[in-house]
């Protein structure tokens, strides 16, 4: 019996159970690169948000004037964080806050909690390629394993052991493994590129919270002494 050794004849020669095992990694595969490619965008879109808010903040703006700008719009990134920091200050404010330090407290968390928000918009679906990372080349071990019964459990219930018989069925096989390694070494090096790529873009975010902080604390600072004078 011949046998076609390309692998889509070892594809379709395949057991089932294989068969099945290497859908499922050519799946995570192509899965694993549409995630590469859109972070790789979402990333790149984000740096130069970060840019461009950067260069407007710090070209001497009024702080009410780029919030009025900002104010109705949706905003991601350092946006979101000074969009957050500014409607507590002037909620607070409006209400007649009193305490520096509740201010303080709350302008901080109110940042804390807008950069959560924005680090979990960067690291959503990196877990997949983790995990692809991580099991992809286990799954095809196993199809492999699956596989070689096969062929053995072949081969004990005929009467040829002869290398042109053996070698198809195990080439179907290892080429489940050959998927695996496919699908789980760009799942990996994805994951650390971006992850990394992640971790830096939230030390800018993390980074600007606090001068920003520092910046309302300064003016919260001025405004409680001006409120003592006037008493």
């Amino acid at each position: 019996m011949e046998h076609d050794v390309s692998i889509l004849g070892l594809f379709l020669q395949a057991g089932l159970i294989v068969k099945m095992v290497m859908i499922g990694l050519l799946g995570a595969s192509i899965w694993t690169w549409a995630i590469v490619i859109d972070k790789s965008i979402a990333f790149k879109r984000m740096r130069s948000q970060l840019n461009r808010f950067e260069e407007t903040f710090w070209s001497g703006q009024s702080l009410e004037d780029l919030y009025r700008t900002l104010a109705d719009r949706k905003t991601s990134g350092m946006g979101s964080l000074f969009v957050a920091a500014m409607r507590e200050w002037k909620k607070s404010y409006e209400r007649g806050a009193r305490s520096p330090i509740s201010l303080q407290s709350r302008i901080d968390r109110a940042m804390d909690v807008a950069l959560m928000r924005e680090m979990d918009k960067l690291e959503a679906r990196l877990g997949f390629l983790a995990s692809v990372g991580s099991i992809a080349v286990y799954v095809g071990l196993f199809g492999t394993v699956i596989g070689i019964m096969t062929s053995f459990q072949a081969i004990a219930g005929s009467d040829s052991t002869n290398l042109a018989v053996v070698a198809p069925g195990i080439a179907e096989a290892l080429l489940a493994t050959a998927i695996g390694l496919l699908a789980a070494i760009p799942a990996l090096l994805a994951y650390n590129k971006l992850t990394t790529d992640a971790g830096k873009i939230g030390s800018r975010l993390e980074a600007f919270a606090d001068e920003f902080s520092g910046i309302l604390s300064r003016q919260i600072d001025e405004r409680a002494s001006q409120r003592t004078a006037a008493e």
